[in-house]
């Protein structure tokens, strides 16, 4: 019986392993199962920066600091257990200015912080944010929204993957009138849960409240499958 190839876009996800590239010298049929799972966020992280630029290293590195301080007691005294914020060291550097056509010149020194926070509570993230701003943190890097139990959501788009191979692949095989003989090869690798970006810092506390629990976090998962044919 000669070897089937199966070349199909990639509309079907659907590829052919080929006989320079694994040493099957069986008929067969490899297929992509593709899954996927809405979840809603239940908790978040976020991290912060604060930058100072003054005369002096010692001036920059005061400034920066109490901001932190201020910043770390109003998380705390707003219920966020100390374990759930992590401050960085701080990073000293000269700060250059680069004139045209003239020699690079220092202009004081620049210090810099950073702080992440992991928010269990969803609801309190909107306000821990405007905290950050009172406290005199000058940039909110990233904010990520995440769930405390991916390992659930990942099981069924593992499942939906493999409903979406095994299906897939019954449909190839019975359009070359040709039928499935087991399963010869499984090829998985759990993929990161890829948590799903904040919007603009710039919408006001009521308007953030409602994008971040309107949020949806998608979780994927892929299996690539090889099935004998008869």
């Amino acid at each position: 019986m000669k070897m089937v190839k199966l070349m199909f876009g990639a509309l079907l996800s659907i590829w052919v392993v080929s006989a320079q590239a694994q040493s099957f010298d069986f008929p067969h049929l490899s297929t992509t199962g593709y899954g996927e799972v809405l979840a809603e966020p239940d908790m978040a992280e976020f991290s912060v920066q604060v930058v100072a630029v003054k005369d002096t290293a010692e001036e920059a590195k005061s400034e920066v600091d109490s901001v932190v301080d201020k910043f770390l007691a109003s998380l705390q005294k707003a219920g966020l257990s100390r374990e759930d914020i992590q401050s960085g060291n701080i990073q000293l550097m000269p700060q250059m200015h680069y004139p045209k056509n003239a020699k690079p010149e220092q202009k004081g020194y620049r210090a810099s912080r950073q702080v992440r926070v992991t928010v269990n509570e969803l609801p309190s993230l909107p306000k821990l944010l405007d905290v950050a701003l009172e406290s005199g943190i000058n940039r909110i890097d990233q904010v990520q929204l995440s769930v405390k139990d991916p390992s659930k959501y990942q099981a069924i788009a593992r499942s939906e993957a493999i409903k979406d191979a095994q299906a897939k692949a019954k449909s190839v095989a019975e359009g070359f009138e040709k039928a499935i003989d087991g399963v010869w090869q499984v090829n998985y690798q759990s993929p990161q849960v890829r948590p799903m970006l904040s919007k603009s810092m710039a919408m006001d506390a009521s308007e953030r409240s409602n994008s971040y629990q309107d949020a949806t976090i998608v979780i994927k998962d892929r299996v690539q499958v090889v099935y004998k044919l008869k």
